[in-house]
């Protein structure tokens, strides 16, 4: 099989996670080479994420490297094993690779958890509030372009709204409920429209008061993306340089305690709901 020339940040995770197990074994790429009667260049490839590796391949090397977490490798194998075309490789050439990353790996979720403070969280937006966002924020973009970004948000909502839902757990403050992205018009509907999404079981909204004491988390944005074992986990930051996925033990645990933190200073999500309608009827 001819090597990727851009592989996913999900196929890069299988290979930094197969490269640790092989660090954490002591043992350098060239002498696992020997071992699968591959090469050291094809070696690179696999754990670069840049060339395919089987699902039997990895249970070899779980072994090899001496790895007891059966889980893990259980969970490495079925990444491994996963090649069906999803729909957002629709968008693939044509929107940027971290917004068809980002589809992906909230597809493999077994649980979603997002903490927002400046914007609706983007599973959350009406086609109209996401238009007003994509038109502002990148006055550089077509209509044709602002439009696919805008369908492609709203195809991300499928996670949450399929009949298979994931568990989406967000945490919103109240001054991006508040910031009309367009008009008076649509920031009661996209208020309405979290409302009814929290209908759902699967979904819980709660809302950090603008008055709220001891909040310092006015940066902490962040989404948390639950892995079929707590070591895959993914985390998700964005910052003045972009979009940065999370991978690493410690990144994670921080994140995690950070999420903790933030949900302490959000309303229940009985309470947040009132509140939230309480806007809606302000406006």
């Amino acid at each position: 099989m001819a090597p990727r020339s851009h592989p996913t940040a999900r196929q890069m995770r299988l290979g930094a996670e197969l490269r640790k197990l092989r660090e954490a074994a002591g043992l350098k790429a060239r002498e696992v080479a020997a071992f699968l009667d591959s090469t050291s260049t094809q070696m690179s490839q696999i754990e670069a994420g840049i060339a395919a590796v089987s699902a039997e391949r990895i249970r070899r090397l779980g072994t090899h490297y001496g790895c007891t977490d059966d889980d893990l490798i259980d969970a490495l194998a079925d990444m491994a094993g996963d090649r069906v075309r999803g729909w957002w490789d629709d968008y693939r050439g044509v929107l940027p690779q971290v917004n068809l990353d980002l589809a992906e790996l909230e597809h493999h979720a077994n649980f979603l958890r997002e903490v927002v403070t400046t914007y609706v969280p983007g599973l959350l937006q009406t086609s109209d509030y996401a238009r007003a966002v994509f038109g502002y924020m990148r006055p550089d973009l077509s209509e044709d372009e602002v439009a696919l970004r805008v369908e492609h948000r709203e195809r991300r909502r499928s996670v949450i709204e399929n009949d298979d839902p994931t568990r989406y757990d967000a945490i919103v403050h109240e001054l991006a409920l508040r910031i009309r992205v367009s008009d008076r018009h649509s920031a009661r509907a996209q208020l309405r429209h979290i409302l009814e999404q929290t209908e759902r079981e699967h979904v819980t909204v709660r809302v950090i008061p603008i008055d709220q004491d001891g909040f310092g988390g006015a940066g902490a944005s962040m989404m948390y993306m639950g892995g079929p074992v707590l070591r895959l986990d993914t985390g998700l930051r964005e910052g003045a340089t972009g979009t940065a996925f999370i991978d690493e033990e410690a990144q994670l645990a921080t994140l995690r305690i950070l999420f903790r933190k933030v949900e302490q200073a959000a309303l229940d999500p009985g309470a947040s709901q009132n509140f939230i309608r309480h806007l809606s009827q302000e406006l």
